[in-house]
């Protein structure tokens, strides 16, 4: 099914509304490059330093600088950022409260109504992502998420930063803000669930999800990555209502209906593994009781031989009693007589024990089982078909509808074929060409689906497809097999 890459943050980046124009003034950026230079050398002044008129002056001079030239400071947002904190610490009156300055520097910091140092942030921030700088992006989009503990857009861009450089736990915080503070974007839902996949949290994934569809009612790449996920989670029943709710709502979109044929191909291939296991089950004890009773009998067969062959040596050695060689073979008839009677002995206990575990199976239960399991691989073989060929009646050249339901009738074929090989002679002697002309029937019903799906397609895997079944189709012509079309 789809992925859906998350967003592009380069089209964002550009779009950015406090993105700085090409035009900068010379003239502004060299003044603004004097002024860092005065600044960074009375950082080192005792008195200048000492003063929180100095680091506001400072704070709002690298704030301009991140706004209006960074060529000149990539990083000034971060230098604005504690140069605002320094006021906070030295401009306290002797009461201990806060002075004007700190004040108004404590509203800079907390993204207070009409402060820029946000958006200094941001604006350095979209630059680095720009220049591939992803670490340092990240550094300053976390920092603006907490100027501005409400806002979206940092939250956005850090989570898309985060994301790249594959740091799961910063992208999954982001994200998680920016869905908290109201951010719309069905993207960040779908990345945000797919940061929880990847750590089996699927319950939190469907739960993201359907907060995406909550703001995006007809996002269909959510809907459907809800159907990726129960199918990830072994919620195949739930998967299937999902996507049939989907092919509903929208009848004319092949995808869904392709994948819900492919959902119960799948449910018809695991219904087929369980019907194998429970009849090698049901036809356990009574094989393993059938062939001990087989042993046993052959073993009694060959005691009866044995005897007959002691009376006839015995015979021939009251004629000729000084005869060695007759000597030494009866010798060797009665130790066989002896290792078969042995035999029997131990072949009589496992014949019981075999019949006594045979009577202790659920016989009914087992049966009953198989049943359940037999009904459930018709089921889904019959929704598998149903859907791959409504698929085809939207499209006819679909490639995956035809490629699988050419596999599909293949698959039967050589599930049929393996009853041929498991016959004995009389078995095939009484059913054997029928069974075998309705395996043909199957491989034949699968050419036109590869021959169409190549069509569609130009894909190795059909052409190989075709050239083995056309190897198995001319078998079946030179044995002179009829083939059955069901």
């Amino acid at each position: 099914m789809k992925k859906l890459f998350l967003i592009s943050a380069l089209s964002l980046f550009g779009c950015a509304a406090m993105a700085q124009d090409d035009a900068v003034n010379k003239a502004m950026v060299d003044g603004l490059r004097k002024d860092k230079e005065k600044s960074d050398k009375d950082v080192s002044d005792p008195k200048a330093s000492a003063k929180a008129s100095f680091w506001m002056e400072r704070a709002k001079l690298y704030e301009n600088i991140a706004l209006q030239g960074s060529e000149v400071d990539s990083s000034a947002a971060k230098t604005a950022l504690e140069a605002y904190k320094k006021v906070v610490e030295l401009d306290v009156t002797k009461k201990g409260e806060p002075g004007k300055s700190s004040k108004e520097a404590s509203n800079v910091l907390a993204g207070g109504e009409g402060t820029q140092l946000f958006n200094a942030f941001v604006k350095q921030g979209a630059e680095k992502y720009q220049a591939k700088n992803l670490g340092g992006a990240l550094e300053m989009f976390k920092a603006a998420q907490e100027i501005n503990k409400k806002d979206t857009l940092a939250a956005l861009y850090g989570g898309i930063a985060a994301q790249q450089l594959d740091q799961k736990d910063d992208a999954k915080a982001s994200f998680e803000k920016y869905t908290a503070n109201g951010g719309k974007d069905p993207s960040v839902f779908y990345g945000l669930a797919q940061l929880y996949r990847s750590e089996n949290n699927f319950d939190k994934a469907i739960e993201t999800l359907n907060q995406g569809l909550a703001q995006s009612p007809g996002n269909k790449d959510l809907k459907a990555e809800i159907v990726n996920i129960l199918l990830a989670s072994g919620k195949e029943d739930q998967a299937i209502k999902e996507l049939e709710a989907l092919a509903a709502a929208d009848p004319k979109n092949t995808q869904n209906v392709v994948n819900l044929a492919i959902l119960y191909d799948n449910m018809y291939r695991t219904a087929t593994d369980k019907v194998k296991q429970l009849s090698a089950k049901a036809g356990a004890g009574a094989n393993a009781a059938g062939a001990a009773e087989k042993n046993l009998a052959g073993e009694k067969d060959k005691i009866a031989v044995y005897d007959g062959e002691v009376k006839r040596i015995s015979a021939l050695i009251k004629k000729q009693p000084k005869n060695a060689d007759l000597k030494r073979q009866l010798a060797d008839v009665t130790a066989k007589k002896k290792e078969s009677t042995e035999a029997v002995a131990k072949l009589e206990g496992e014949v019981k024990a075999a019949q006594e575990a045979a009577k202790g199976q659920d016989v009914a239960g087992a049966q009953k089982e198989l049943e359940e399991a037999k009904a459930k691989q018709k089921e889904a073989s019959d929704k598998a078909v149903a859907n791959y060929k409504k698929a085809l009646e939207i499209d006819a050249t679909n490639y995956d509808a035809l490629y699988n339901l050419g596999v599909f009738y293949f698959n039967e074929a050589v599930q049929l074929k393996g009853e041929v090989d498991n016959m004995n002679m009389t078995e095939y002697q009484q059913r054997g060409k029928e069974v075998e002309g309705r395996v043909c029937g199957k491989f034949k019903k699968a050419k036109p689906y590869f021959e169409k799906a190549i069509q569609a397609k130009d894909e190795a895997e059909a052409k190989d497809n075709l050239t083995n079944l056309n190897g198995v189709l001319e078998q079946f012509a030179s044995k002179g097999v009829a083939c059955i079309e069901e």
